[in-house]
């Protein structure tokens, strides 16, 4: 017993040794926001300090407003990022479902391309995928950051590979009841398909929140600018100070620690059950 209690201690232990390492960046991060410009590095040499947020001011944040209209790049990244991945969420989930569930021609021959597509690296098709979009009228404009990415083979995968292991009696059972396979998959499939649901909001929201090479291509008004182009200005245009770019990157970020915190435990049970049947 005494045994048992020394090695869960020890692995309580070094858990939380591990995790303080893996937040330390995002730490130091959030305290030189709170530190006037000359301290954040100086007190890089003096060990802990450095996690301290001595002389604690918020004039950075204040910089960040008023150079910079932030709050507007990161309501123009909600909004785009909120439609893609609820259109993207309702479309790949189908085509999951219909992967899993279906039984017709040529399926395994689309869920192999789609195996080999979401291995495909965005880089190898840009060029090509901005020239489609300017040849019909689509730069700078949401649609230009929506609609190429609504697809998403990695997606189809995860909801794929979760349906799989719904049983059949309870799909055959709605159906006997009179339900059609839409309302099967809206009121039944939906409801019980949490988990895999929060793991691709997750994923998704993270990914497109923190792409900057398309809609650097695509958005040219400042109007329509995204979050991460906002954050540009804070390292290339002058006077170039830490402070204030440490306090942006807080703000910036705490839309998805929010999400995560929240979604965090479905998320788990997601890539876990993701993963059990192939």
């Amino acid at each position: 017993m005494a045994r048992t209690i020394r090695n869960n201690l020890f692995l309580y232990i070094i858990n939380a040794f591990l995790g303080l390492l893996y937040i330390s960046p995002l730490l130091w991060m959030v305290v030189s926001s709170l530190k006037p410009e000359s301290r954040i590095f100086a007190d890089m040499t003096r060990g802990i300090k450095a996690f301290l947020p001595l002389d604690c001011t918020f004039e950075n944040y204040h910089e960040v407003f008023v150079r910079s209209n932030l709050l507007r790049y990161i309501g123009n990244s909600i909004f785009y990022v909120t439609i893609l991945v609820f259109l993207s969420m309702l479309i790949n989930s189908m085509c999951g479902y219909a992967l899993a569930k279906f039984n017709f021609r040529g399926k395994n021959l689309i869920f192999t391309l789609i195996i080999a597509l979401f291995v495909l690296p965005l880089e190898s098709i840009i060029l090509s995928l901005y020239w489609i979009v300017n040849r019909i009228g689509w730069n700078d404009s949401y649609r230009a950051l929506i609609i190429p990415f609504i697809a998403k083979c990695f997606d189809i995968y995860l909801f794929r590979q979760f349906f799989l292991d719904i049983p059949d009696d309870l799909i055959e059972a709605a159906a006997i009841d009179g339900a059609g396979q839409i309302k099967i998959f809206f009121q039944l499939i939906i409801p019980i398909s949490g988990p895999v649901f929060a793991t691709v909001l997750i994923l998704d929201c993270v990914a497109y929140w923190s792409d900057f090479m398309w809609p650097l291509l695509v958005t040219l008004s400042p109007e329509k600018r995204t979050v991460q182009l906002g954050l540009q200005a804070f390292f290339t245009d002058p006077p170039i100070y830490y402070g204030p770019i440490m306090a942006a990157l807080v703000v910036s970020v705490i839309p998805m620690i929010l999400m995560f915190t929240f979604f965090q435990k479905y998320y788990v049970q997601g890539i876990t059950a993701t993963g059990i049947k192939g």
